[in-house]
């Protein structure tokens, strides 16, 4: 029933004081209480009645009772007439209309047992519909084990069993579980609860935390549905556990996943997969058959600011020490390079070329920690194979590589660690400069001279004419070979 059907009973003789926008409200039960603050002990849509010893005699004070009670859901105030109601000031009155909060008079002969009374006949009349459809919304545990329901279609069927349209949210309004809608924000702003303890009653429905280990994953917000029978704060109540139900099979589904795409990960980075095999499995783990994938390796980046960069984009992670391998479609990098990712200083991704799903990784793996290490070396947090123009002239082969660097730079690699000394850097630094001797030089930290006759002895030991066109190429591909192997450092 409302606070309009209490109103227009003939028997209780009821007269509207203040609040008049309210007289739509639900009432659940109706209690005598004369605290000054009953709202510890109250649920939400009672009708309070009092004889006034608790109300406040000031304005101010008077106006804070009456907003702690609209606050913790109450429907409606009666104030019993001719006993102990102090005289109510216009603050009263003015936050009873702000708020459409009725306030309403008890004649001294109605006794408040009466209207109690007619509270319970009332509910009574509606607890073998509010009872059967808790026995219906206990049912959905049943449907999901019968019937294989998707997530929408559940809640569905649990917003028709209860009169209520269900939002679900995270405490930061994101969507909770799929398909079931979130409150527009400007809803969600009005009906945040304002700490735990906070009355689960809001103006037309009611809002209540969806429980999970660690705290509570998000809010359950219910609104009572035009025309339909709404069933209680019981039924909510037992919605919002099948939503936190859900929520936990959610997160052990994603988690189980999670670790089986790092072991499928881990697996094709050392190819021992069969392609049909690994298709089937990139399939089921929900990565796109129908278009290319790529490989990220992702460096110095914290397991969290990568998490939510990646959000919800189908991917594979799997982690070796600093590195993070990812493999996904081709938007995955953009969500790397404009995510929470891009804001962690120190932190170098590289990206392969897209390739077919299935196909081996050998390939993919070098040119993602190629890109890498190109992206550490210019200060950028990605970047994508082949945007390092001399490297896209290196074979793919690192045995081939291996045998480059060791023609053209064997002796100084030598040289440099029996002697602990910079030669191959020197010679890298001043190509990259342009062979600007004094830039180089500052950029070593060293005296121009040192620096000349770093080159002479690195010329020296390779037999290569470095103000020669051929030699000076021959050398540069060698340098970059031996960066790409790891053989020396930026």
């Amino acid at each position: 029933m409302t606070v309009e059907d209490l109103l227009r009973s003939p028997a209780l003789q009821l007269r509207l004081l203040a609040g008049e926008a309210g007289l739509g409200r639900s009432v659940s039960w109706a209690h005598v209480s004369e605290l000054d603050d009953p709202t510890p002990w109250l649920l939400g849509a009672e009708v309070i009645m009092t004889t006034g010893i608790g109300i406040p005699r000031g304005a101010a004070r008077q106006r804070a009772y009456l907003e702690r009670l609209d606050d913790a859901g109450v429907s409606a105030l009666a104030l019993s007439a001719q006993l102990h109601v102090p005289p109510l000031h216009r603050a009263f009155y003015d936050a009873a209309e702000e708020r459409g909060m009725p306030v309403l008079e008890v004649p001294l002969a109605v006794p408040f047992i009466a209207i109690s009374q007619e509270v319970a006949a009332a509910l009574r009349e509606d607890s073998s519909h509010r009872l059967a459809a808790q026995l219906q919304v206990f049912g959905a545990l049943r449907w999901l084990a019968a019937e294989d329901l998707d997530t929408a279609t559940l809640f569905k069927r649990l917003e028709r069993l209860s009169g209520y349209d269900v939002f679900l949210c995270t405490p930061q309004g994101r969507p909770l579980l799929p398909g079931v809608p979130v409150p527009a924000a400007d809803v969600l702003a009005h009906v945040l609860p304002a700490g735990p303890d906070a009355p689960p009653t809001i103006p037309g429905g009611f809002v209540l935390p969806v429980s999970a280990p660690g705290g509570p994953a998000g809010l359950l917000v219910a609104f009572e549905r035009e025309g339909a029978r709404p069933a209680g704060l019981a039924v909510v109540q037992h919605i919002a556990t099948v939503a936190a139900l859900q929520v936990a099979m959610a997160r052990h589904e994603r988690e189980t996943l999670r670790r089986e795409g790092a072991e499928t990960l881990a697996e094709l980075l050392q190819d021992v997969l069969d392609p049909a095999v690994a298709r089937r499995r990139l399939s089921r783990m929900g990565l796109p058959m129908d278009g290319d994938l790529v490989l990220l390796v992702v460096r110095d980046a914290p397991d969290e600011a990568l998490r939510r960069a990646l959000g919800g984009q189908p991917h594979l992670i799997l982690r070796r020490g600093d590195d993070h391998y990812l493999l996904g479609p081709p938007a995955l990098a953009g969500a790397v390079a404009a995510g929470p990712v891009a804001d962690v200083p120190g932190v170098s991704a590289g990206v392969s070329r897209p390739f077919p799903p299935g196909e081996s990784l050998r390939v993919p793996q070098r040119e993602a920690g190629w890109a890498a290490t190109h992206a550490a070396e210019t200060g950028r947090t990605l970047a994508h194979y082949g945007e390092d123009t001399a490297g896209r002239w290196l074979p793919d082969d690192p045995a081939v590589l291996g045998a480059l660097v060791e023609h053209v730079l064997g002796e100084v690699l030598a040289y440099d660690r029996r002697h602990d000394s910079h030669l191959l850097t020197s010679v890298r630094t001043w190509m990259e400069r342009d062979r600007h001797m004094e830039q180089a030089a500052a950029a070593l930290h060293v005296h121009p001279n040192t620096l000349a006759y770093r080159l002479r002895r690195f010329a020296a030991l390779t037999g290569r004419d470095l103000t020669s066109s051929a030699s000076f190429a021959e050398v540069w591909l060698a340098v970059r070979a031996a960066r790409h192997l790891g053989l020396h450092g930026p």
